[in-house]
This record gives structure tokens, sequence and C-alpha cells, in this order.
């Protein structure tokens, strides 16, 4: 499966890293390391040399308990980084955000994807992702990033999560955004315990009766700090083998802080995928 992202082909047929880039200075990683265009821009080339084919620019923090972050401020971060990428560099560039506004002149300024957290919920985010007619992933999230993590209950997680998917996919449709420009993230650390993290882990592949690609965050979260006592900085081990399962369970694209090390995983599945 081949996916148009405002021009540029994206080839689904096998696993692909999407490498993230946060600009903005207190996300729960990379804070503040590629906040401003020259570090965004660095980072951009560097992740496009060691694997990537998409790149997830992000001016707004989505960690449990971040702050809001305006319009005004969230645009004159990600938009000055899409420019200078998109005008050097051959990539899919994706925008993370809720927000109509932003996703509409990021766009303007050559993203081709969008990636909402919130599964296009905000006010007037369908309206405008009808109308820009790009590549959407829609998340799971339960709650609100200030209080997601506060008693995340489900009756079942995974059925739950496709009920939501199910009614998200019908919107869009209803909207006029076709099926066929939507993914989907089951949204990993977002509203889940770690037993949620780790079921979710586990039950990937449920979610191939949807039709539609899936895409997976799970770098360095602290399910993995949770179950091995690790900071942030020593779940690399951990997030490899998370990213070896995701794709191993059907999902298109990896979302991820360390792009080389991951493609060197994904390198290995493939090539074992092709003698069998």
């Amino acid at each position: 499966m081949k996916l148009d992202c405002a021009g540029r082909l994206l080839d689904l047929s096998q696993p692909q890293v999407m490498g993230i880039i946060n600009v903005t200075p207190d996300s729960f990683s990379d804070g503040g390391r590629f906040h401003g265009v020259d570090a965004a821009l660095a980072q951009a080339r560097k992740m496009i040399n060691d694997g990537a084919t998409i790149l997830d620019i992000g001016g707004e923090s989505t960690r449990p308990g971040a702050p809001d972050v305006s319009l005004e401020e969230e645009l004159n971060r990600v938009i000055p980084a899409i420019e200078a990428i998109g005008s050097e560099l051959d990539v899919v560039i994706s925008i993370d955000t809720s927000k109509p506004q932003v996703m509409r002149e990021a766009v303007a300024s050559g993203a081709g994807l969008i990636n909402d957290v919130r599964a296009l919920q905000e006010p007037g985010a369908l309206a405008a992702a009808a109308d820009l007619q790009v590549p959407v992933c829609l998340m799971h999230m339960q709650g609100q990033p200030r209080t997601m993590q506060s008693a995340p209950s489900y009756q079942d997680l995974v059925t739950d999560i496709m009920a939501f998917f199910a009614q998200r996919i019908q919107a869009c449709e209803q909207a006029g955004l076709a099926k066929e420009r939507l993914l989907l993230d089951p949204g990993f650390g977002f509203g889940k315990t770690q037993e949620h993290n780790f079921q979710l882990l586990a039950r990937l592949e449920q979610f191939r009766p949807l039709g539609l690609p899936l895409l997976t965050g799970l770098s360095r979260k602290s399910m993995f700090g949770s179950l091995l006592d690790r900071n942030v900085g020593d779940r690399l081990a951990a997030s490899l083998a998370g990213a070896m399962l995701c794709a191993q369970g059907g999902a298109s694209i990896v979302r991820v802080h360390d792009v080389r090390e991951t493609w060197d995983v994904l390198q290995v599945l493939a090539a074992t995928q092709r003698i069998k």
C-alpha cells in the first residue's frame, strides 16, 4: 500500500520509521533539544540519514500534566521548522497537533500528514482535515493529557478502542474524509495503565479487521521505565523490543526517537520474513 502524503508517496508494504522532532521546551524525552529551526533541521537531516521516511513535528507536549500551548506559540514553533525541513529535504512531514488552524498552516507550509492525539475531536478539526485531504492518524486517548493517567479503566481494552475507532472513522467519512486516508494509533500511554499498555502490545493484531494502517508510538515511554526501573535515557533496548513487537503485530509505522537503531531492528525482521 502506498499513501499519498500531499504528493509524496509513502510505501507501507514494509514498516516505516517515523522520527520524532519535538520543537518544544518540555516534551518528556527530548524537550528543549530541538527547540529552534537550526536544531530541528540538523536533527531532521540525521534522522533521514538514519532511515526515517517520515518526520513528526510537534509544538505542544502531550505528556501527562503538560500545560496547554496557545495557538500563536504552537504556530511559532512548528511552521518555521516545517518550512526549513520541507525546503531542503525530500521526506514526508507529519504535523503533530489537535488545533485546526495549525493543521491548515502546517499543510500549507509543506506537511503531508496530520497526527492528532485527539482524533479530530477538537472544534473545527474534522472540517479542517476534510478540507485539506491529506492522510490523518487518529489516536485513541482516554481523557485529556492533564488527566489521562488518573485511574483509566476499560470494559475490554481492545474492544473499547475498536469501538472508538469505528465511531471516528464514520465521523470522518461523513465529513468527506475517505477511510483510505486514515491511519490508527491505539495510544500507548494515553489513558492507559502499565498493564493496559502491555496488553495492547500483546493484542495489536486484533486491530487488523479495521483494515487500516497502524501507527504505534511507545519509544522511551514510562511503561518501560516502570517495568525496568529505568530513566528516560536508559530505555533504548526496551523501546527496540517494543518496536519489533509492534512491527510483528502489524504496525505500518513506528514512531521513535532512536531512528538508526529502530531501522536496524526492522531490517533484521524484514530479512527474516523474506526467507519465510
